[in-house]
């Protein structure tokens, strides 16, 4: 008689407190979700604040006050906490996930890794240890963070919280969706400022940059915008078979352009043929009546009003 073997899957217990749940554990329990699921195993979430079972954990956070990653342990809350990043802001529970998984998820590229513990990492572990991030500009206007998308499934105070841990469950999955989309975007970006510090780097006049690819606006601007020389920039439209040609930021945290196109421009924003004449530009299509960004038919079109522009 034959016996069969069958292959019995470890099913690796994440813990984490109970009772009302904060980005911090969301984002940390994602982030080892997603870890778990790239090596092909299975997990339970459990929430609790029962010692033995936290013992028990293979992975716990957020909760046991340990801080030890070769036990697999990511808690913040103990005496002393776990540590701070360079700029100051402490560990808060993702950030300690993230510091020891984020990398294998970022496929070990540290300029992946960086830009998701920057966007969108640190902001959470600040808000989670009580540390103001931003400072707000309008004092009548709230801010409404991304992670904010996910709390509001929290019960209210006026709502039964008997379901919060199945709520938890739930929301974690959506929150893995959400996660491996901007390690995605994160890793496309970082291909892409590559691409545009190499135009910028091969450019002959640094102060027309020019690109042969369409990337999207807050990329081109937050990469040019942190050299000294670009002024204008030059690049495909993505949806039509025109070219456009846009001024540049005077830094990474401003919209204000460091050189409009000429006013008597802007004032043609809606009149192709006047704007052919006043520039002298014959296939010149349209003029942001902002000054900030231009249309035109072809590449070389798009160098003339550039280099207009910068004498104009």
């Amino acid at each position: 008689m034959k016996f069969s073997k069958k292959l019995i899957m470890k099913i690796n217990k994440l813990i984490t407190h109970n009772g009302t749940f904060h980005a911090d554990d969301l984002f940390a329990c994602a982030t080892l979700s997603i870890y778990l699921e790239k090596k092909g195993e299975d997990l339970d979430i459990i929430r609790t604040r029962n010692k033995e079972i936290i013992l028990s954990g293979d992975y716990v956070f957020d909760v046991g006050g340990i801080y030890n990653p070769e036990q697999n342990r990511f808690d913040h809350h103990q005496v002393g906490g776990a540590g701070k990043r360079e700029n100051g802001i402490e560990y808060a529970s993702f950030g300690l996930v993230w510091k020891h998984f984020g990398m294998e998820l970022c496929e070990n590229n540290l300029k992946t890794w960086k830009k998701i513990d920057s966007k969108l990492v640190a902001p959470i572990d600040a808000v989670d240890n009580g540390i103001d991030a931003f400072e707000p500009k309008f004092k009548d206007i709230m801010q409404y963070n991304s992670e904010q998308n996910f709390l509001i499934f929290s019960p209210t105070w006026q709502e039964d919280e008997s379901k919060i841990d199945d709520i938890f469950r739930s929301v974690v999955l959506d929150v893995v969706k959400v996660l491996k989309r901007e390690i995605e975007v994160a890793k496309s970006d970082t291909l892409g400022v590559e691409l545009l510090e190499g135009s910028y780097s091969s450019a002959i006049n640094k102060k027309i940059i020019v690109s042969s690819t369409s990337f999207p606006r807050y990329l081109y601007q937050e990469t040019l915008s942190g050299f000294l020389e670009p002024i204008y920039f030059v690049y495909p439209s993505n949806h039509s078979d025109t070219w456009k040609v846009e001024a540049i930021s005077k830094s990474p945290n401003t919209l204000e352009s460091r050189k409009l196109f000429p006013e008597e421009w802007r004032n043609c924003f809606d009149n192709s043929s006047k704007l052919s004449e006043v520039t002298g530009v014959k296939d010149a299509l349209f003029c942001h009546r902002s000054g900030f960004l231009m249309t035109v038919k072809s590449k070389e079109g798009a160098l003339a009003l550039a280099e207009l522009a910068l004498k104009n």
